[in-house]
This record gives C-alpha cells, sequence and structure tokens, in this order.
C-alpha cells in the first residue's frame, strides 16, 4: 500500500485518482501512526515551498521524514523539498538531498517564460527504475516556477533556457519534477513502476 502525505498540496485528488486507475491501493493521510503503515510514501505537491514545510511541522512530519526507509517518491513541489533550501521565501527544506531550488529568470533568460509550464522532453542520465519500459526522452508534463540544478542524482534531465533536474534519485528517495498523474500513459506508467519496481 502507498501512503500518500496529506499536508493540503492541491493534488492529491489528482494523484490518488491516478492511483486508482492503475488498480494500485492507497491511503491519504498525515497521521504518522497510518504512514508508518505503508509500503511506500508518495509527497505531492503544489504550491509554495514554505507553506508546505510549515504543514509539515505542524503535523509533525519532518522529522519522521527525513528518516524514511521505505521508496519515497516526490511530486513536483514535493521533489523540491527534498532538498537543503529554496529561494522560494528562504525556505529550509528536508535536507536529504544536497543543493539550493532556485528561481527561473526571464531577465538573464529573456526567451523563456515563467513559470515552465507545458509539455517538455526528460532526458535520462542514468537507468531507473522509475523510467523502466518509458521511451527515451518521452514528454512529460511540467508547471514551475522554481527548479533544481542538476546534481550528481540527478537521473533525468530537461532543458528549459537551462538544464535542470527533472526526476532525482538516491538510495530510497525519488522525486520528480513534473506532473505524472497529468502526464498520460508516460506517466501512469513512471507511478506504475513506482508502485511495482522501486
Amino acid at each position: 500500500m502507498i501512503g500518500i502525505i496529506d499536508y493540503g498540496a492541491g493534488n492529491i485528488r489528482s494523484v490518488s485518482n491516478a492511483l486508482k486507475r492503475l488498480g494500485i491501493g492507497h491511503t491519504v493521510s498525515s497521521s504518522i501512526g497510518e504512514l508508518q503503515r505503508a509500503d511506500k510514501l508518495i509527497l505531492p505537491g503544489v504550491g509554495e515551498a514554505r507553506m508546505a514545510m510549515d504543514s509539515l511541522d505542524r503535523a509533525g512530519l519532518i522529522r519522521w521524514l527525513k528518516d524514511v526507509r521505505v521508496p519515497f517518491l516526490g511530486i513536483c513541489l514535493g521533489m523540491q523539498l527534498l532538498f537543503e533550501k529554496s529561494d522560494e521565501r528562504h525556505t529550509d527544506c528536508l535536507g536529504i538531498l544536497p543543493g539550493k531550488i532556485v528561481q527561473f529568470d526571464s531577465r538573464s533568460l529573456p526567451h523563456i517564460k515563467v513559470p515552465h509550464m507545458g509539455w517538455n522532453q526528460v532526458r535520462r542520465r542514468n537507468d531507473s527504475p522509475l523510467f523502466a519500459g518509458i521511451a527515451e526522452s518521452e514528454h512529460f508534463y511540467f508547471v514551475h516556477s522554481y527548479y533544481a540544478p542538476a546534481v550528481p542524482e540527478t537521473v533525468g534531465a530537461t532543458e528549459y533556457g537551462l538544464t535542470f533536474s527533472s526526476a532525482v534519485q538516491m538510495n530510497n528517495f525519488y522525486g520528480v519534477q513534473f506532473h505524472p498523474e497529468k502526464s498520460g500513459s508516460a506517466g501512469l506508467q513512471l507511478l506504475k513502476n513506482f508502485g511495482e519496481r522501486c
């Protein structure tokens, strides 16, 4: 069973619906007692880093999340929160991955629009079970104004004025900047891979 961490993120229902379509059992909760019974965890995310971290803190989840040993998938903001810091309101994040989340700068990259919204390619940097059965350089759906720079833990990269991390993996922690629940068959395959292979 997958536990979807409920901290008020706007895309919890769409993630839940995607798992239902795949026939993957799951629960939605902010209770450590319930979440620790899950075999895997998903941290979805739509919104702002400081508000998300404050919500996780109020639920008493921050220390527990840093120490989970089951497979863990962060989606969009949920991936960004895996890093040490975010420039979004100078927020301290979970610190599981090294590095800082920064904002796309349309002044230094005048040919891009912020937020980055729409379909874009994800180019794999090395093998990850998340991408099993998914075509090389597949397109996924993005909506974000902040991004993670390329780091050693990057397993998928995307070009949007610069190269950023669109998928990361370290030990049992996985993250994707795009929204698999809104990315058609490729996104569903990725969620299935997380449920079955990770």
